[in-house]
């Protein structure tokens, strides 16, 4: 009920967090999430920070908004959120870590499910689909990033 992708980018890492942590930008990279914006107060990334995402299932539909609250946020490290409206209702949790590595960065986006039965069901049955949409839409993701921060050198 994980998954992860790693991209090298030849970029600093505090370039790449500054666009992986910048969620008002994920639609420039994202496959399914096409926009997003900070709520209830919040301006920029920090723990406990609230977002909604416009989301795009699969490219297709349906389209929806989902609520996520920042988990992780460690500038040049780590940015990190849980889809969910409070930290109890998390169902999912999406990471990017940054390593520096020779002459730029590896940075991996992973997903994480939460461990309850309907999402060990669900997985059961559809993991093998979604697995692979997520995995895609990880590897894009990371692509267009990187397309970014290199072109910007």
């Amino acid at each position: 009920m994980q998954d992860s992708v790693t991209v090298h980018m030849a970029a600093p890492a505090a370039k790449i967090w500054d666009l992986v942590s910048d969620v008002t930008k994920i639609g420039r990279y994202s496959p399914e999430t096409f926009e997003a914006e900070w709520i209830d107060g919040a301006t920029g990334p920090a723990v406990g920070a609230k977002f909604r995402g416009h989301v795009k299932r699969n490219g297709k539909g349906p389209i929806y908004w989902t609520t996520c609250t920042v988990l992780a946020c460690e500038p040049g490290r780590e940015f990190g959120f849980g889809v969910g409206a409070n930290e109890a209702k998390v169902l999912n949790v999406w990471r990017y870590r940054l390593e520096p590595n020779g002459d730029g960065t590896d940075v991996t986006e992973s997903f994480e499910l939460t461990k309850t039965l309907p999402l060990r069901v669900y997985w059961t049955l559809f993991g093998w689909s979604r697995g692979r949409t997520n995995r895609n839409g990880m590897r894009t993701t990371l692509e267009r990033v990187k397309a970014e921060v290199e072109v910007a050198g």
